[in-house]
């Protein structure tokens, strides 16, 4: 516990500072996205190849959406794989 304790106390250091606060709320989204539609995926025991195929793409393609470092994750995608999931998105500027 010690461990987490320091990395929030840096954290909340480092989230201070503007440019730092941006590139992390910017990974934190695609991260949240990503690691989302795996947990939806396998709570409805879908496997990647049969969402990709529900999709009309390829497993590859489903990896990488829920790759928490893929930053290329397009409304239009998401929309798509949320469609399949049975999911609806709710897009909320705040």
């Amino acid at each position: 516990m010690k461990g987490v304790r320091r990395f929030r106390d840096r954290l909340k250091k480092d989230l201070k500072n503007p440019e730092f606060r941006k590139a992390f709320e910017e990974e934190e989204v695609f991260a949240f996205l990503a690691i989302q539609i795996a947990k939806i995926r396998q709570k409805k025991k879908l496997s990647q190849k049969d969402l990709a195929r529900r999709l009309h793409t390829t497993q590859q393609t489903v990896s990488r959406l829920e790759n928490p470092h893929n930053k290329s994750l397009s409304l239009g995608t998401l929309i798509k794989v949320a469609h399949e999931l049975d999911k609806r998105i709710k897009v909320e500027l705040v």
